[in-house]
């Protein structure tokens, strides 16, 4: 008896130390397409013009995802999403959670170089990947 609530004890504690690791790298997707270069050249040292910039629609295994980003003075400063996955019930749960974070965590780092939200690994890495499209677009 005593080893088998030290067994469980053990276990339990064992998955949720598992399930409390967060991935450092974004779960990939099959490469987009290269974006074309936007007109003109960025020189060293300058910051992208304010605006708003869309990023390329990526295909994931769910539905397409597209967002737009929003510059003002060099920085990321809002991202509107334009497309996620909504074809059922669980992608709209999927992307009702995972949207708000992603966006938050961009916005706090003024960038794309951000974490997939844990059971969102499509939907963040095309979250990712539209956003560094829009940022490119922007030359930041």
């Amino acid at each position: 008896m005593r080893r088998a609530v030290l067994t469980t004890a053990s276990t339990s504690a064992l998955v949720v130390l598992l399930l409390s690791l967060k991935p450092h790298h974004p779960a990939a997707l099959p490469a987009a397409a290269p974006e074309p270069s936007p007109t003109g050249t960025r020189h060293p040292g300058t910051r992208p013009a304010d605006g708003t910039y869309t990023g390329s629609p990526i295909p994931t295994r769910y539905g397409t995802v597209q967002v737009a980003a929003t510059l003002k003075g060099g920085q990321l400063t809002a991202v509107k999403v334009l497309q996620v996955p909504s074809d059922n019930g669980r992608d709209q749960e999927i992307a009702g959670y995972a949207v708000p974070r992603l966006t938050q965590e961009a916005l706090s780092v003024h960038g794309a170089a951000i974490d997939a939200v844990s059971g969102a690994s499509y939907t963040s890495a095309g979250y990712i990947q539209s956003l560094q499209s829009a940022l490119d677009r922007a030359g930041a």
